[in-house]
């Protein structure tokens, strides 16, 4: 695809946008897996960090445009090229706010747990894990662009507040988090990952008797609007979470119009495999936007 077809998934007014989606043909090749060390963050690009409000609990977010870290036009979204991380797009705000409830509610403990954040772009779901008390948290984005130039240096802010120690490429050593970050497609991303079982027999066999390290705790928001790539996202999920005690929490929204992706296309997939059951945690209307949903998948 050439550098200059964009398309947006909202326009500027904070509106729907609708548009047709490319052929798959027509997109370049996704660029190969590789992890992106702390120390690789750009040293050239200086994002403005804000705050971040959400319900009392406040995080910071980085500001950086895709002519800055890409060369292209201001645009959410070039399928194939750039993929929105560096947006902050609702849904993350919404998985961070369910997420806080779940905690506070006695339903979800990060303490000690091994969380992948997929699509991650700023971070903030993943930070939150970091801050209540993960043992290791991993971040996956399609381009190591927007790992470098943003999500590095926003987990990094975000921490500096906690502990006076920020990431590193291993661990923080006051905090005790291992921090890594991993760039690519989800049809090859496992290739890097640390933390995958290769069948759905590792799937569902529980920890104490299978020798499989997997993620205990897989989290991403707005991941499912193309559905040419949701059964690699799904795949994805199934070679990394843990059963039989693993989840997943997933925000989006109900509908993205124009692309034909959504909970609903997406759940019906997993209904239809079997695997992993589907609860409602969170659903937010409104009125500016479509709905939007945060679900928890378990494996079964």
């Amino acid at each position: 695809m050439a550098g200059n077809s964009t398309f947006k998934l909202f326009s500027t007014s904070g509106g729907i946008g609708f548009f047709d989606s490319p052929s798959e043909a027509s997109l370049p090749p996704p660029p190969p897996p590789v992890e992106v060390l702390s120390s690789q963050v750009s040293s050239t690009l200086k994002c403005s960090v804000e705050p971040v409000n959400l319900d009392g609990l406040t995080l910071l977010k980085g500001r950086l445009s895709t002519k800055e870290v890409f060369g292209l036009p201001n645009s959410d979204l070039v399928p194939g090229v750039y993929e929105g991380g560096l947006k902050l797009w609702e849904g993350s705000l919404d998985l961070v706010k369910a997420l806080r409830s779940e905690v506070q509610n006695g339903h979800l403990s990060f303490t000690g747990k091994q969380v992948l954040e997929l699509g991650c772009g700023h971070g903030l779901p993943g930070i939150f894990a970091c801050l209540e008390g993960a043992a290791v948290v991993h971040f996956q984005d399609f381009n190591a662009e927007v790992l470098r130039s943003l999500t590095i240096p926003n987990v990094d802010v975000n921490l500096s507040k906690e502990f006076p120690c920020t990431a590193s490429d291993e661990k923080n050593s006051d905090s005790g988090v291992e921090l890594r970050f991993f760039a690519g497609d989800w049809a090859q991303i496992h290739q890097c990952l640390p933390h995958i079982h290769d069948n759905e027999k590792d799937l569902n066999c529980c920890s104490e008797e299978c020798p499989v390290s997997s993620y205990d705790i897989i989290l991403m928001a707005e991941t499912i609007y193309s559905i040419s790539a949701q059964q690699s996202l799904y795949e994805l999920i199934k070679k990394c979470v843990r059963g039989p005690y693993g989840v997943v929490y997933m925000a989006a929204k109900k509908y993205y119009f124009g692309v034909g992706g959504g909970t609903r296309q997406f759940l019906s997939m997993v209904e239809k495999d079997g695997v992993m059951d589907a609860s409602l945690v969170a659903e937010v209307v409104d009125g500016s936007s479509n709905v939007r949903e945060v679900w928890k998948l378990s494996v079964k």
